[in-house]
């Protein structure tokens, strides 16, 4: 019996795929709990439409990402923090610190988890960071840090 899944069945599948199972068991126990549908002619011409409606506003993100990549590249952030001689900082200038920056500066809100340092930035000057905005996309942005 072909089923569409409602929620992810270890060895079967994930949320959403169509896949085959044995009458009895989706009769019997994936159906009653709700974890599956009957893939009918109703049912699967809605999945179909709901798959579409996914990619749709997966496309639309893609070009979202892409074009705040455009942006963020071409944009120069300044952090500020109380540094010492020889251009070392009093601390660090973290993940939240340069999108706090970046929010404040150029109007542009990220998410800090979507910052990615290897270390932070302990010394004053320009530094490189980079951005993961969508999985196949990601940026590079300027940051430059200034002591007071």
């Amino acid at each position: 019996m072909k089923v569409i899944l409602l929620k992810e069945v270890k060895g079967m599948g994930k949320e959403g795929d169509l896949v085959n199972s044995k009458d009895g068991y989706a009769r019997n126990y994936l159906i009653p709990r709700n974890i599956a549908i009957e893939a009918t002619s109703e049912n699967l011409r809605k999945w179909e439409e709901a798959k579409k409606q996914e990619a749709a506003k997966k496309k639309q993100e893609l070009e979202e990402a892409k074009s705040l990549k455009e942006r963020l590249e071409k944009l120069t952030v300044e952090v500020k923090a109380k540094g010492g001689s020889g251009g070392r900082l009093f601390g660090s200038i973290t993940s939240q610190d340069i999108a706090a920056a970046l929010k404040e500066q150029h109007g542009v809100d990220i998410d800090k988890r979507k910052i990615e340092m290897k270390d932070n930035i302990k010394n004053a000057g320009a530094a490189e960071v980079d951005l993961k905005l969508y999985p196949e996309v990601s940026a590079k942005l300027k940051v430059n840090v200034v002591t007071i």
